[in-house]
């Protein structure tokens, strides 16, 4: 969302940009090059009812939600932000002309009733994931044909057989307790006046096509968003504040021979218990390829950091990097000497290892990362599975009976992607896709047509809120 407030204000539309403090802070180097720099951008923080609605302090993003009844609290404390929002919006002048809100706030239909404006669902997904579960909800497929979790099933109306099962493609929110949520979500993706998808035309362009016709309205595609920035300084200050050394992680890339090297990173979510984490690094061990390997801050329990210190940071030195906490992935997987990428599948990341033209060893976890791996694999060919396929969901017991996927089978799967022989073919595909992906973001690609288009329908007064089919 900060790369498309920063994309728009870059073309002179006047952004305010809604966050709460705890989210305002790790992003703070952002937000203060936007100031130097005179950007139409306002930051707003909003307090969030953390206290008022008995969560703990600080629990304002939900890569730090812990229980499932604090995650319930969670998304009913995003609603609280209507009214303080909607204080400031007419308080402020110019009054907004357009709303934008990721997809998991549906509130904000009332929001932009209120002042008579447009809204805009944003997808930081993909146009195959999208239209994947709204296929898969239009068919009636789990009501009318698939009962059973772990029942596999062909995705209808797809270009591609795309073989999945209930478990890996739930939909959004899926799970008991979540059906008003997910019904609401649904509801306001179908009365959004627009939407917003993170990708670029040329990845997917029967997708695209086919899930604007569903929705029977306008879908602009605007992504790769993280492209605007341009300079490595600006891909290292991406994201939370780094755990390390950019200097020293730099000077060891480029130590390394080009293609040589692994980086295994499952995102900010994911949570991988420690007999996992230690077979991951028995394969690491094995495979003799260099490695950057991050273990998030919750993930590293007493027990990691007793078999990290007790030989195993030693056998694998100086080959290997291990970072305890936040990494910054785009400068890392931009660097020549990186040859693969061992990923969860999130769409962010799927995007930055193709951008950057890294193969990907895929382990999707929960949400659309399974569907994400089939996107890689089958579709577009520059990955090959790990062969995970139970999901691994955060707080929920069923992740406790997860297969272990042992370190004999990641060397071999690595080896896949990194020999030069074997992964030749893949390196080639998302070399292809990559200059694509570029082209896309500047001047009179898809993507730079599309913010442009974008920025000036809604500077146009006589434009109506919903678009016509012949209008695009």
């Amino acid at each position: 969302m900060i790369d498309l407030g920063m994309l728009l204000a870059q073309h002179g539309a006047l952004v305010t940009f809604m966050t709460t403090p705890v989210n305002a802070s790790r992003i703070r180097t952002t937000i203060n090059i936007a100031r130097e720099s005179g950007l139409p951008i306002r930051f707003l923080e909003l307090h969030f009812p953390c206290r008022e609605l008995g969560l703990p302090e600080g629990c304002e993003n939900a890569d730090v939600v812990s229980t499932q009844k604090h995650m319930f609290t969670f998304f009913e404390a995003t609603r609280q932000l209507k009214q303080p929002l909607e204080l400031y919006l007419r308080e402020h002048k110019p009054p907004p002309s357009c709303i934008v809100s990721d997809f998991c706030q549906p509130w904000t239909r009332d929001l932009a009733q209120s002042f008579g404006i447009p809204r805009l669902t944003f997808f930081s997904m993909s146009n195959f994931a999208i239209l994947c579960y709204y296929n898969i909800w239009h068919y009636k497929v789990y009501s009318d044909v698939i009962s059973d979790d772990t029942q596999v099933f062909t995705v209808p109306g797809l270009t591609e057989k795309i073989v999945v099962t209930k478990a890996q493609a739930p939909g959004f929110f899926g799970g008991e307790g979540w059906e008003k949520v997910r019904e609401e979500v649904r509801e306001a993706e179908f009365e959004a006046d627009g939407i917003l998808v993170n990708s670029f035309h040329a990845l997917e362009p029967s997708y695209f096509e086919l899930y604007q016709k569903a929705m029977g309205k306008k879908v602009w595609t605007i992504g790769p968003l993280f492209l605007h920035k341009k300079d490595m300084a600006c891909l290292a200050t991406r994201g939370n504040r780094s755990s390390l050394d950019v200097d020293y992680c730099m000077q060891w890339l480029d130590s390394m021979k080009p293609r040589s090297v692994l980086y295994i990173s499952f995102g900010s979510l994911t949570q991988v218990k420690p007999s996992q984490l230690m077979e991951i690094g028995k394969g690491l061990e094995a495979s003799n390829y260099p490695f950057i390997w991050v273990i998030k801050n919750n993930e590293s329990s007493q027990e990691i950091e007793e078999w990290l210190s007790g030989g195993y940071e030693e056998r694998v030195s100086p080959r290997g990097i291990i970072v305890r906490g936040w990494a910054p992935q785009l400068m890392i997987l931009s660097h020549s000497a990186v040859g693969g990428f061992l990923s969860h599948c999130g769409w962010n990341s799927t995007l930055e290892a193709i951008c950057a033209g890294v193969p990907m060893i895929t382990w999707p976890h929960f949400s659309e990362q399974f569907l994400n791996e089939r996107f890689v694999v089958d579709v577009l060919r520059i990955g090959v599975s790990v062969g995970v396929k139970v999901p691994n969901v955060m707080m929920q017991a069923a992740s406790k009976k997860m297969l272990i996927v042992n370190g004999e089978v990641l060397e071999k799967v690595m080896k896949k992607v990194m020999d030069e022989e074997e992964g030749m073919e893949k390196r080639r595909r998302v070399e292809e896709i990559r200059k694509v992906a570029r082209e896309a973001m500047e001047v009179g690609g898809s993507s730079y047509e599309n913010v442009m288009h974008l920025i000036h329908w809604f500077s146009n007064d006589d434009k109506k809120k919903c678009m016509k089919e012949e209008e695009y």
